[in-house]
């Protein structure tokens, strides 16, 4: 797919369609039904991989009501009550067992407070040298074959010249630089094109990280300044990191979710 922002471009010249917000939201209105279709007549693995995943769903969902409807019960506890009578003015009053609700809460926090830095695909399958770098033989010493052609997605960089080709170790092939990114907000449900800052990890190898080598699971840095996201301290967020999500040697393009 080209890298061309063609699309900001038509929509900064020409505007939106007259009925193009009512069709987004007719769209919105029938994916329910739309969903509930395609779980009816898919078969085979594809039905057990959305099966299991509507499952997961509606389990934390589940989960997460449970806890906040835990948060304000109260309930009367037995081994709290004194033995023999109880004045009348104290029959109205109960112990209440508050520990667990107590124990649940500190859970979620500490869940929350592990999930900010949890990424898309915690697991990624490793990429051997020999997939990554092409053997190239140039110049009149071909025995030697020192030199390596990049086969994967790379980022170089605004204002990226070659080294003479003398000195060239790593070829990074022209039509194999990447400069944007399709990048989805997990909270918003929404994908926005994104200009890439550079590459933050690849979890392949250190030496993929200094090429700019974009591999399924890579985290790189993106500008966000156009979706209008915000700090904690109130300042615009221009650089967000997000995780690569797709092996875009093989789609032609990167897609990426964003680490909120």
């Amino acid at each position: 797919m080209p890298q061309g922002d063609y699309i900001d471009l038509a929509r900064k010249r020409h505007g939106y369609r007259l009925d193009h917000h009512e069709r987004v939201r007719k769209a919105e209105a029938r994916s329910v039904r739309r969903a509930s279709e395609y779980a009816k007549k898919v078969t085979g693995i594809k039905a057990k991989i959305h099966h299991k995943r509507r499952y997961a769903e509606k389990a934390a969902m589940k989960k997460t009501l449970a806890l906040a409807a835990e948060k304000s019960v109260r309930r009367a506890d037995a081994s709290a009550a004194p033995d023999g009578a109880v004045p009348a003015y104290l029959l109205d009053r109960e112990a209440t067992a508050r520990s667990k609700v107590l124990s649940n809460t500190i859970k979620q926090k500490r869940k929350e407070k592990g999930g900010k830095w949890d990424v898309p695909l915690p697991r990624v399958k490793p990429v051997a040298d020999d997939e990554v770098f092409k053997v190239i033989k140039t110049g009149k010493r071909k025995a030697k074959q020192w030199k390596r052609m990049v086969t994967k997605a790379t980022f170089v960089g605004e204002g990226y010249t070659r080294k003479p080709p003398k000195y060239e170790r790593f070829i990074r092939p022209t039509g194999m630089r990447f400069t944007k990114a399709h990048v989805t907000h997990p909270e918003l449900k929404t994908t926005f094109c994104c200009d890439l800052l550079g590459v933050k990890k690849n979890p392949q190898s250190t030496m993929y990280t200094q090429l700019g080598v974009i591999t399924k699971g890579t985290i790189v840095e993106v500008n966000v300044s156009d979706l209008g996201l915000v700090t904690n301290t109130g300042k615009v967020a221009w650089g967000k990191l997000a995780q690569v999500t797709n092996n875009p040697e093989n789609d032609g393009c990167i897609n990426a979710v964003l680490i909120v």
